[in-house]
């Protein structure tokens, strides 16, 4: 977890809804995903004394509990560098079934730049494999998978986790990806949204550079859930009843 900003920031504002709108966010998923109710699992704490900025985040796929998958996670993406991190974790119940629940959460538009970081040959090798086979699955024919590694590497790293899970393991281990989008903060040193509507044409140009197929079945398991950073009219206490 990187140092989170003292009232801004996407990860300050996924915190905010984890810890005092837990409901609300549960809500809004379960609209979007579908299924009875989220489970949220719980970061581990620091092993620094310095809170809110050495909490971990779960890493890879850390929380999976299964050795085979294990096994094939470290043939199929580097265990060295900078390993996927992410903002939340959960599992979505659906009757009897459950299935894991992957959450990146982006508060500006320059968060969804990124490079690919890795040096070493046998990494980069690793990386450009497991995004060649991952692009197909998302039905990429028209663009070069350089376009993989930049400058949308982490959005295309993550779809490789949805597509490793999907169809390198047997049998799948099933997971969706969600991807919450906050809109409306204002930051003088950032392009931050100020409405779902204005999130839309950067996430179109990235899935477009990316080639991505809307039509594709892996696709069908990528959401994207728009929240603002204080929704209006929603649990404000009236003076003096706060507690």
């Amino acid at each position: 977890m990187g140092k989170i900003g003292y009232g801004y920031g996407s990860e300050w504002h996924l915190l905010r809804h984890l810890g005092y709108h837990r409901a609300y966010l549960s809500q809004k998923v379960i609209e979007v995903l579908g299924g009875q109710r989220v489970e949220w699992l719980d970061f581990g704490f620091s092993q620094e004394n310095a809170p809110l900025r050495h909490d971990r985040e779960f890493v890879g796929l850390e929380f999976i509990q299964d050795a085979p998958v294990q096994d094939k996670w470290r043939a199929f993406w580097p265990q060295t560098g900078n390993a996927q991190n992410w903002d939340a974790v959960g599992q979505l119940y659906f009757g009897d079934t459950t299935e894991w629940l992957l959450v990146e959460a982006k508060g500006h538009i320059g968060e969804l730049e990124s490079k690919c970081g890795a040096t070493s040959r046998v990494s980069q090798q690793l990386i450009l494999s497991a995004l060649e086979k991952t692009s197909r699955a998302f039905g990429n024919c028209r663009q070069p998978i350089e376009h993989w590694l930049t400058p949308y590497y982490q959005y295309a790293n993550r779809l490789a986790v949805l597509y490793f899970l999907m169809k390198e393991c047997v049998p799948a281990v099933r997971t969706r990806l969600l991807f919450i989008y906050f809109y409306g903060e204002n930051r003088e040193s950032c392009e931050c949204p100020q409405s779902e509507q204005e999130w839309l044409p950067p996430i179109q140009r990235m899935t477009d550079w990316l080639g991505i197929d809307r039509q594709s079945e892996l696709v069908q398991r990528v959401h994207y859930l728009f929240l603002p950073v204080n929704p209006v009219g929603l649990g404000v206490c009236e003076k003096g009843n706060g507690g």
